[in-house]
């Protein structure tokens, strides 16, 4: 089968396996197209880098045999105490192991593991449902609260510590570089005068007020995609986690990210098809690619729309799959 017709397939994501793997927790995006892009060794090892409410990790965990063994890890300690919760007799049985901690530390973190190469690692980037809902982890622009947006509570600088401690110029490199906001400016220099700021919908009263009323939705939301990339520090760890991902994998293994705006899906698309950051392709003599990567999507896999009318959370969602084989990687 062509890969263009395996990615269609594979797109069909069906309604009925999709609510299988969803809890009150979190709804997993494009859970078939996951596991049948990653899954190649139904007795490997797996890494489920970010495992949320474990819906990813049960439909994985599913697809494996009885001795397959798959990696939880998260940042956020309420996730992994859901899927500890959800996926008890899985932690007990040994297939499933959780850990906290940053994808961004994979490699430590399965070498304390005692892991040298895994069958394929997947990462789904962005905001769980639980912790958007959850209005006292300041995620939202639409619920009261806190200014935190940690994925790890443990971290100490949070939101409402960035707004109101950075100097105007830092502000708007955030907005334009994390959320591409035209009224960075703008916004920036209202937030400092009116500073301190202490909630979700004070800042976002702010905002509305700095743009038009017709951009007031996208505004929000790219002013909160922007803060919370600078709180979690989430493009470097991308960064970091892929060439790491792709260094621990087994010839053959497989890499499956979920990337939910343009700065995510621009870099894991780079990087899968050329093995660097900059996008350039090198060639050896004989003109093949020199890199560690073969992309399996040469498109990415978007929810169907049943999935999205199920959950419309899942729009935005970009699947994109890569196998490791054995050419030199072009590194930056």
């Amino acid at each position: 089968m062509s890969t263009h017709k395996k990615t269609e397939l594979d797109a069909r994501d069906g309604v009925n396996e999709f609510e299988e793997f969803s809890s009150d927790y979190h709804a997993p995006v494009l859970c078939n197209a996951v596991v049948d892009g990653l899954v190649t060794r139904a007795d490997g090892i797996y890494v489920d880098g970010t495992v949320g409410g474990g819906g990813h990790a049960k439909a994985l965990l599913a697809r494996l045999s009885s001795s397959g063994r798959l990696i939880g890890l998260d940042r956020d300690v309420e996730a992994l105490e859901e899927t500890r919760r959800r996926l008890d007799e899985s932690v007990r049985g040994g297939r499933l192991t959780l850990v906290r901690g940053n994808f961004a530390d994979l490699a430590r973190l399965l070498r304390d593991l005692e892991i040298e190469r895994v069958d394929g690692v997947l990462l789904d980037l962005g905001v769980s449902s639980h912790q958007l809902d959850r209005a006292e982890r300041g995620f939202s622009h639409r619920k009261e609260g806190r200014l935190d947006m940690r994925m790890d509570v443990s971290e100490p600088e949070d939101a409402r510590e960035i707004l109101n401690s950075w100097p105007v110029e830092d502000l708007i490199a955030v907005f334009r570089r994390y959320g591409e906001e035209p009224a960075a400016v703008r916004i920036a220099r209202k937030l400092t005068a009116r500073r301190p700021i202490e909630t979700t919908l004070e800042l976002a009263e702010i905002v509305r007020e700095c743009v038009r009323p017709n951009r007031g939705a996208k505004s929000l939301s790219r002013v909160f995609q922007a803060l919370r990339i600078a709180v979690n520090d989430e493009l470097a760890a991308l960064e970091r986690v892929l060439p790491l991902g792709v260094d621990l994998l087994r010839e053959g293994g497989r890499m499956a990210v979920i990337s939910y705006h343009s700065l995510e899906d621009r870099r894991v698309k780079r990087y899968f098809r050329s093995g660097n950051f900059r996008g350039e392709v090198h060639r050896d003599i004989y003109g093949e690619k020199l890199s560690p990567l073969r992309e399996i999507t040469s498109r990415p896999i978007m929810p169907s729309e049943p999935e999205i009318e199920v959950n419309p959370r899942a729009r935005s969602a970009r699947l994109r799959i890569a196998e490791r084989h054995t050419t030199t990687a072009s590194t930056d």
